[in-house]
Formats: C-alpha cells, structure tokens, sequence
C-alpha cells in the first residue's frame, strides 16, 4: 500500500487483522481515558495522562511496537505514542509557566486555559488516527 497523503509517499506492508484489531483496541483504550476526564470529576487532559485506559494502552504500544514494525500500522503506534508523551510534556511546560504566576493569581487561569486547550489537542489526535486507522491509512510521518 502506498500513501501519498499531505505529499508524504511512505510504502507500507498489510498488517495482520488481529493487529489491526489491537490497534483499535488501543485507541478505543485512548478514548476511554479522555472520556472519563469529559465526563467525570478530572479533567480530560489528567484522566488521559494519568487514568489507567491511557497508561494500559500506552504499555501495549511499547510490547506489542515490535510486531507492528514494517507495516502500516507502526505508523499508528508512533501517532499513539508521540501523542501521550507530547501531552505530558506540555502539562510539564503549562505547569511550570503557571506555578509562578500563581502568586498574581494568574496561573490559576493559565493553568486550567493550558489543559483544556491541551485536552481538545488529545481529542483530536486520538479521533484523528482512529478515523484513518478505520479507513486502513497510515498516519502522515512528519
């Protein structure tokens, strides 16, 4: 399979079906994090970052990265991956912008805009590769 996606040509092998299943699974795992921060007492960002869903599905990126090397779906799991250790490191820079600020009682603001915009950032991202992986499209490497 090939993908000319964005103007990237990356060439792919199928990837076996219980594999692609996984890989739904992992994303369903993604969602599920975030979900419990929309609709329960954290936020969307901490329940994605620190709920075991996100931290389930993260471990399995990591065992299962191996047998997905070399087809279309590593594409996947670099997307997963990168997107919940980009969000923690932009936690870690909202929080250390805001913990000084707190003082003026403007981090408190900085603090809540930065993880809701971080949060809607994470929605994205999981919806995003769940529709391309339904679709059986790599992610775009950047």
């Amino acid at each position: 399979m090939e993908n000319a996606d964005m103007g990237h040509s990356v060439m792919t092998v199928e990837a076996d079906a219980s594999l692609v299943r996984l890989t739904h699974l992992l994303y369903a795992l993604h969602a599920l994090g975030l979900a419990i921060g929309a609709f329960g007492a954290a936020s969307v960002l901490g329940s994605f970052l620190f709920g075991w869903p996100s931290i389930i599905a993260v471990i399995i990126n990591y065992v299962k990265r191996g047998d997905v090397r070399g087809t279309w779906l590593e594409t996947h799991f670099s997307w997963q991956i990168r997107t919940f250790w980009f969000a923690l490191l932009w936690a870690l820079i909202v929080a250390l912008v805001s913990l000084p600020l707190a003082v003026i009682l403007v981090g408190i603001g900085t603090w809540i805009a930065g993880l809701f915009v971080l949060g809607i950032w994470a929605i994205y991202r999981i919806a995003r590769g769940w529709l391309r992986l339904k679709d059986h499209l790599p992610m775009p490497m950047a």
